[in-house]
């Protein structure tokens, strides 16, 4: 088959990640099933899993960053993507082309209803990714879960390095001791034989990931930690410390001190891949070329315009903080805002300091879970903010620009979802 009916086939299977967004079943029989007919591909490679709250995404992009640097053949198996997704499946950093998905669709396609289940969307790209890793002899795959941990399809896999970032909430009701329930399930990712590099600061959480007996861990920040974040044009530069020492002077080209915790984490990660401390000038290299399109990605100039897939209290928080301490800007803060559905509007626009922005226009991203413009648009004005509503995401940020100056903002957030179609639609626009 081609990319085309690849994707045809690819949307043929429940998207659980689209519709309920809820664990499938809590068991992991049907992932073992496919991957069980590939020949078990997740066993041909070693893995660094990573699961957090937060920050995840990026650490997978600097940890890949540092291994390829290495000289490693590095496969990343990331979620949800932004734009296309071919890039959920990459090889040394470059998303797979579509030949290449084609062709690892087109194999599942062929084996999978040997394994008599029928697996999720999802579940059918973890097993793509998997079995593209071992058929291209990769030395390392860094694997990121998609929800949670414990029940996650990617937990078919089993982790020589278990990275947590850290433990907020999402996926969560927030009712009872909501965190220890999240650190639990979590903590299902962490094996026997896993190193644990846990970046969780909570004692009493740090005790959840502990108690499944990994070979080894290391926990921030008694093992590891940032020493030293700096803001700096264009980025942070950073001091990182482990039990093998201290790496100095390293460039990190994202913007929020949330990137710095990350890349401690990525850090620490690598160092207990490899059992020693990183060559300085490799780590710096390595950090120094990484990129994480739609987190806090400056998309251009006059006005400043960023993404930002911040879509829970902790990320809206951070991307609000990010804004308020890196750029200095003269003129009106101009927000576009969409959510899904389990979000609490309050809460989100609360974390999002929307009080502080002088428009916010509401819109809907392009989900079956998607909360309508409407219903953001309502709690933003009893909010006392000045607001507008466009459906459309693409026209919710042309709006923005429109009505913006030279010496404004427009920060676009509240879904990974809407950061993807604002990404896209910047590509086709003219520069503002």
């Amino acid at each position: 088959m081609n990319h085309a009916e690849a994707l045809r086939y690819l949307d043929g299977h429940i998207n659980l990640e689209a519709t309920a967004g809820a664990i499938h079943g809590l068991s992991l029989d049907h992932i073992r099933g496919v991957v069980g007919v590939l020949g078990d591909p997740q066993d041909a490679f070693a893995v660094v899993h990573v699961t957090g709250t937060n920050g995840k995404g990026s650490t997978a992009r600097m940890i890949t960053s540092l291994l390829v640097e290495h000289g490693l053949s590095v496969g990343t198996y990331s979620s949800p993507h932004l734009e296309r997704v071919n890039e959920r499946i990459a090889w040394n950093g470059e998303p797979v082309s579509d030949e290449q998905l084609a062709d690892v669709v087109t194999e599942l396609a062929r084996l999978v209803p040997l394994s008599g289940v029928e697996p999720s969307y999802f579940e059918l790209l973890t097993a793509g990714a998997l079995l593209f890793f071992a058929e291209h002899a990769v030395d390392v795959a860094v694997v990121e879960v998609g929800l949670l941990g414990r029940y996650d399809a990617t937990n078919v896999v089993d982790a020589d390095v278990a990275v947590v970032t850290n433990v907020g909430q999402d996926h969560t009701d927030g009712r009872g001791d909501w965190k220890l329930a999240v650190a639990s399930e979590k903590a299902g990712i962490v094996k026997p034989e896993s190193f644990l590099v846990l970046g969780e600061r909570d004692p009493r959480l740090q005790a959840v990931f502990l108690a499944e007996g990994p070979r080894e861990a290391w926990c921030r920040p008694a093992d590891f930690d940032v020493v030293s974040d700096r803001t700096a044009v264009g980025g942070h530069v950073l001091d990182v410390r482990t039990p093998n020492g201290e790496l100095d002077d390293l460039f990190l080209p994202l913007h929020g001190h949330h990137q710095a915790d990350n890349a401690a984490c990525a850090v620490a990660a690598v160092e207990a891949f490899f059992g020693r401390a990183l060559d300085p000038d490799v780590a710096r290299a390595a950090l120094g070329g990484v990129t994480t399109p739609g987190r806090f990605e400056v998309m251009g100039h006059g006005p400043l315009l960023l993404i930002d897939g911040a879509h829970n209290p902790d990320g809206a928080r951070a991307a609000a903080r990010t804004l308020t301490e890196e750029f200095d800007v003269a003129g009106r803060r101009v927000l576009v805002v969409g959510m899904l559905q389990g979000r609490d509007p309050v809460q989100m626009l609360e974390a999002l300091d929307v009080r502080r922005a002088d428009l916010l226009i509401a819109c809907t991203p392009d989900s079956p879970r998607a909360m309508p413009a409407a219903e953001v648009a309502a709690v933003s004005r009893a909010l006392g903010v000045l607001t507008e509503q466009v459906d459309d995401v693409a026209t919710a940020v042309q709006r923005a620009l429109a009505v913006s100056t030279e010496d404004d903002v427009v920060l676009v957030a509240g879904s990974l979802y809407v950061a993807g179609a604002a990404r896209t639609a910047l590509t086709h626009l003219s520069p503002p």
